[in-house]
């Protein structure tokens, strides 16, 4: 039994930064969190441009490539409805540890790939782990911080993390591919999730926490959102009869919805206005930001003849200003409401996009570079109030599924945006780029009305 000098010790470490017995510090169960979130970000991102060199390596043409893309976002964004809950039913620490050692493995199983069927396979696994590690690593963030204004500050350090990690990866797919291979962008993940789980061995062990699984909602979620991910790419009388399966399932999981006690998408949610609105501008901004990542990374490449690391350096002035406008957007949100940064951020998202319409073949790469910029910056400037808005909008019990479904949607709708460009680029890629662009403003246009009716600067804070 510790004495109460023991106690005294233990309460003195703690308030010193450090957590659990062997005085493990906090700050190195931030930076395990923050490489967690970092590296499931970075592996969102860095692969679009080394999708010219996978293709040149393992064939499979346009719809084999936003495969290698989709695999993992899609199951990255369908498991993540109930991944949160699997969390806390085993612990964060436990699931923070399996899934970090999964991803490394898949990862591995990337670098590997003897063909393209066996890297998508690899990068569905991938997407699986990135869906445990991110809500698990926040959880151990949370749980390492017992004082309120430290909490923030690490959360927001943590964010920040997946920000610049989504930044980066366009440059670092590039400078890996051009140096090594593209099975490079794969391998660098090996040393950071060794380092990971080098971190939590003297973690302390989190609790486990009852919390329910819609087990029939999320299996219905999964395959109406793969099934219409696969219509979307593959067309045809294929991509018709998977259409049928959609819509069959995307009706079982409503009906599932509406019946489950502890539904993983509650109804009721989206009878909110303000939920509804920012889950929708947050799938069209996902629709402007990563569809264009992907689309430009192969026109930089295939249209302009640009190199994989001449590529990954275009993206830098696009993609640098993000984490800084993620701040600025912050403190906007918690001067002005979130109303404010919203429209303006979704309002010159559209005007970029727009501007972009007269990029083609004879347009210089530099220029290209400097009209993604704004659509950037809007874009960056419209999530973080967006989300401060949907928080505030829900019960405080409820935030961590509403944060959830926002997360979800978005990256879902990333997948299908990029889904639905590759098949327009695919039969002509200027005039496929430009109809690409106009959807994406159009979308935008329309979240950013929405937007407008939303409540003024009372409806939320930053």
């Amino acid at each position: 039994m510790p004495t109460n000098q023991t106690r005294k010790s233990d309460e003195l470490a703690s308030s010193k930064g450090e957590s659990g017995p062997k005085g493990f510090s906090s700050a190195l169960t931030l930076t395990a969190g923050l490489l967690g979130f970092a590296l499931v970000c970075l592996d969102a991102s860095i692969v679009n441009v080394a999708l010219p060199a996978i293709g040149s390596s393992l064939g499979g043409g346009m719809s084999g490539l936003q495969w290698v893309v989709d695999a993992y976002t899609l199951a990255f964004a369908a498991l993540m409805l109930s991944t949160g809950a699997f969390s806390d039913r085993v612990g964060a620490s436990r699931a923070f540890a399996l899934g970090t050692t999964v991803f490394t493995l898949a990862s591995a199983a990337c670098g590997l790939a003897p063909n393209l069927s066996a890297l998508i396979g690899a990068r569905v696994v991938q997407g699986v782990a990135a869906a445990v590690v991110l809500p698990a690593s926040l959880s151990l963030v949370r749980q390492a911080y017992a004082d309120p204004a430290r909490r923030a500050r690490a959360v927001a350090a943590w964010a920040a993390g997946g920000s610049v990690a989504v930044a980066l990866g366009p440059v670092a797919g590039g400078m890996l591919t051009t140096a090594w291979d593209w099975r490079g962008i794969f391998f660098v993940n090996l040393p950071v999730g060794a380092l990971i789980l080098t971190l939590l061995i003297r973690a302390p062990r989190s609790e486990r926490r009852p919390a329910p699984l819609d087990l029939p909602g999320q299996v219905t979620a999964v395959v109406a959102l793969t099934a219409l991910t696969f219509a979307v790419i593959e067309g045809g009388t294929a991509g018709w009869a998977a259409l049928a399966v959609a819509v069959v399932a995307a009706v079982a999981f409503l009906r599932t919805e509406a019946r489950q006690p502890h539904p993983v998408v509650p109804p009721a949610l989206f009878r909110n206005r303000t939920v509804a609105v920012t889950v929708a501008a947050g799938a069209a901004v996902s629709v402007a930001f990563y569809s264009m990542v992907f689309v430009f990374s192969l026109f930089f490449q295939q249209v302009l003849g640009r190199s994989a690391l001449q590529a990954g350096l275009l993206f830098l002035p696009m993609t640098g200003l993000i984490a800084g406008t993620n701040v600025v957007a912050g403190k906007l949100a918690g001067r002005y409401g979130a109303r404010l940064p919203m429209v303006v951020g979704q309002g010159l998202a559209v005007v970029g996009l727009l501007a972009m319409l007269y990029v083609d073949a004879g347009t210089s790469a530099a220029l290209v570079a400097l009209l993604l910029v704004p659509m950037a910056l809007g874009c960056a400037l419209t999530v973080p109030p967006l989300t401060a808005a949907m928080l505030d909008a829900v019960p405080a019990e409820r935030a961590g599924l509403a944060a959830g479904v926002l997360n979800s949607a978005r990256q879902m709708a990333g997948a299908l945006g990029i889904a639905a460009f590759g098949a327009l680029i695919s039969d002509g890629f200027v005039a496929g780029m430009r109809l690409s662009l106009v959807i994406s403003a159009a979308l935008l246009a329309v979240t950013g009305l929405l937007s407008f009716r939303l409540a003024g600067p009372s409806a939320s804070s930053a």
